[in-house]
């Protein structure tokens, strides 16, 4: 039996096609640094939360604070975190400030949030970096984990 090249190859044009946009630096950047959805601040914020990595044990939340311009790294910002402890109640025991690495990594420990009212569980995040918006944004935990990993991807100001 005879193979036909000829059909074969737009096949593999195709393949070889998709290929280099996954790969190109371009394609993988604008997909993966689409900059982090805004959320509602809400009532509970209070500046000047002291420099700490944990509020608790149980849940890890971790990731990267990146730039949505080229993927890069954000190292030295700021992120500050404030949530509810175990009894569903605000209070300056869960509030923290803390910074991203030189690779742009933060990690922070608490309590599994808990949710209140109509509220499911959350983690409030306010991030600032030089040369970028602030960005307010939450962080909802899915139910039963342990730990979660949420990048936080800023746009550069203007």
């Amino acid at each position: 039996m005879k193979r036909n090249s000829m059909a074969l190859e737009p096949v593999l044009l195709i393949i070889m096609f998709a290929a280099s946009l996954i790969l190109s630096p371009s394609y993988s950047a604008a997909a993966e640094c689409a900059p982090t959805r805004p959320d509602e601040l809400g009532p509970f914020y209070k500046a000047g939360a002291p420099e700490r990595m944990s509020v608790g044990k149980g849940y890890i939340l971790n990731g990267v604070v990146r730039s949505s311009e080229d993927c890069s790294a954000v190292k030295g910002a700021k992120v500050e975190v404030w949530m509810t402890g175990p009894d569903g109640e605000y209070d300056d025991d869960h509030r923290a400030v803390l910074y991203s690495g030189k690779d742009g990594a933060y990690r922070f420990e608490s309590n599994v949030p808990g949710g209140y009212l109509w509220r499911k569980p959350h983690i409030h995040i306010q991030v600032s970096a030089e040369g970028f918006g602030k960005l307010i944004t939450q962080h909802y935990p899915e139910k039963g984990k342990k730990q979660g990993v949420f990048d936080l991807v800023l746009v550069p100001s203007e």
